[in-house]
């Protein structure tokens, strides 16, 4: 993952707030950023996290959607207006995926503790969790002390580290994805919508997560799907409800005016044929093992060629799923992206009275 290499006529664009990241989501090229790396109170920016971390169990078996989840009196809101609550009562239970969208919709406090200790035993150890999972994703410049986001002594985040977060999510959460879309929730009889202003003005955001205290200011990341090509925005540090959305639109919209992504080779794509020596199998098919995308500049767009290395034959043994060269795309001589050629076929060795004869041929095929 790097920082693209945009025309030097391509400013990028200036903004009133503390950090911002604009992500490809398909290549995970950054396209634009300011203070990506600087760590920084996240506020409910936090709870992707939190909810990340749901959407895994839930997926992996080890959570169940209507599994039931006690709000005890350490997680309850007590009626609290002076922080985002789904209002359970207390010593009442919610499901799972009631509980998921009182984190991801209505941004609840009360739910993201009370999902800690129903995962972990206590906010604490969920905040080990946490910082493990972050670990896996390259979440280099972020460390979570709570599953709220509430203000913490040493509990940070980067811009760069939570549009990695939110790319896993869109990535690896499948269908419950779809809740960062859904624009209000009702629990309780209470209604909230969701904060992101985004959804409501723009068709084609369908997430994440807004954050705000007076520390973090105004924060929001979204995401955006336009003609195959997917941004991630992250705006940290601004001064209003108002400017993080409409610099979070600003951002996007600069993206989507300058960059395209393009598939130059789907996973999956026929390469070539190759022989193989001393196999079971006298040749075999090679395929792409990724799809082969770049992020360019609208003015590059049609300068991309694409070059193969692979080697002239194959030895046996060979494994389905074995590397054997890769698919390079270039732009002006310069390699901007590549993905692995792989084996389509498992190829044993061939008997020993084979080996022995082919090694023959291949001795006199060298000679003449």
């Amino acid at each position: 993952m790097g920082t693209i290499m945009a025309n030097a006529a391509i400013a990028a664009p200036e903004m009133d707030n503390s950090a911002y990241v604009l992500m490809d989501y398909n290549t995970g090229e950054i396209i634009a950023q300011k203070n990506a790396n600087q760590p920084l109170p996240p506020a409910s920016l936090t709870k992707m996290m939190t909810s990340y971390i749901i959407e895994q169990r839930l997926a992996s078996g080890d959570l169940k959607e209507d599994e039931q989840v006690l709000m005890s009196e350490n997680a309850w809101c007590r009626g609290s207006s002076s922080q985002s609550c789904m209002y359970v009562p207390v010593n009442k239970t919610a499901s799972v995926i009631d509980m998921l969208r009182g984190i991801i919709i209505q941004s609840g406090n009360d739910a993201s503790i009370a999902m800690a200790e129903h995962i972990a035993g206590s906010e604490s150890a969920f905040a080990t969790l946490m910082n493990e999972q972050a670990q896996k994703l390259g979440m280099k410049h972020t460390h979570f002390v709570n599953a709220t986001g509430m203000p913490d002594e040493g509990h940070e985040a980067s811009a760069l580290d939570l549009a990695k977060l939110a790319r896993a999510i869109i990535k690896n959460s499948g269908d419950y994805y779809n809740i960062y879309a859904e624009k209000e929730f009702t629990y309780n009889g209470i209604t909230q919508g969701n904060r992101n202003a985004l959804l409501a003005t723009d068709p084609t955001v369908d997430g994440l997560k807004t954050g705000h205290t007076d520390a973090a200011g105004y924060c929001l990341v979204a995401s955006s799907n336009r003609d195959d090509m997917r941004l991630i925005s992250v705006i940290m540090g601004t001064k209003s409800q108002q400017a993080r959305a409409d610099q979070s639109r600003e951002l996007l919209n600069w993206g989507y005016g300058h960059f395209t992504t393009v598939t130059k080779a789907p996973a999956g794509q026929f390469v070539s044929k190759l022989p193989v020596w001393f196999g079971k199998a006298n040749e075999i098919e090679l395929i792409t093992g990724d799809n082969l995308q770049v992020l360019t500049t609208k003015t590059d767009k049609n300068k991309i060629t694409t070059v193969i290395d692979v080697p002239e034959s194959l030895e046996a043994p060979i494994k389905k799923g074995q590397k054997i060269g890769k698919m390079m795309a270039v732009i002006d001589g310069k390699t901007v992206a590549s993905v692995p050629i792989i084996a389509t076929i498992d190829v044993e060795q061939s008997g020993l009275m084979s080996r022995m004869w082919q090694h023959v041929v291949r001795w006199a095929q060298n000679i003449f």
